[in-house]
């Protein structure tokens, strides 16, 4: 029960490699894959390797949306887990995954887990500061003199001001 995407003129070879977490990366990863013969051979790989992460994701409860599927080979399924204490749960629910993929027509006779840590990516800082025209900051700093000043708006209108004063 393969859930592949057919390509035909309407969607001019590009479509969405079900499974994948972005429909911006794995268009993208489409589009790459027909754009060259040899890569193309790839793309009933990857198609098939999505669709059984999606299957894996719809057997698994929400907690286990963190695991993904390395590898299936040999009635072979390799899965990564993030931390050794996801392993250990999601261990626990291997026999009801096994039983969940072969209902959907997967031949697995064995599901590894590896533990796979990875870096925290570092939060992206932006740094550019945003130009905004003379009259927007006049506008700016006469809303934050217009509002009623009570309780409920002494922290927006100092933000204002205080936005309206870095602008100037």
């Amino acid at each position: 029960m393969l859930r592949l995407m057919r390509f035909n003129s309407h969607n001019q070879g590009i479509g969405h490699i079900y499974g994948t977490k972005s429909r911006q990366t794995s268009v993208g990863a489409t589009s790459f894959l027909t754009g060259n013969a040899r890569m193309a051979s790839l793309l009933p790989a990857a198609m098939r390797m999505a669709s059984l992460q999606k299957d894996c994701a719809a057997a698994l409860p929400p907690m286990f949306g963190t695991c993904d599927v390395l590898s299936f080979e040999d009635t072979q399924l390799v899965l990564a887990t993030p931390t050794s204490a996801v392993a250990a749960k999601l261990k626990q629910q291997l026999p009801k995954l096994q039983a969940a993929l072969q209902k959907r027509g997967w031949q697995i006779n064995n599901i590894r887990l590896k533990v796979q840590v990875t870096r925290s990516i570092p939060a992206v800082v932006h740094t550019r500061q945003l130009d905004f025209p003379q009259t927007a900051v006049a506008a700016f700093e006469e809303l934050g003199n217009t509002l009623p000043e009570n309780a409920q708006n002494a922290s927006l209108i100092a933000a204002i001001k205080a936005m309206a004063a870095r602008r100037r």
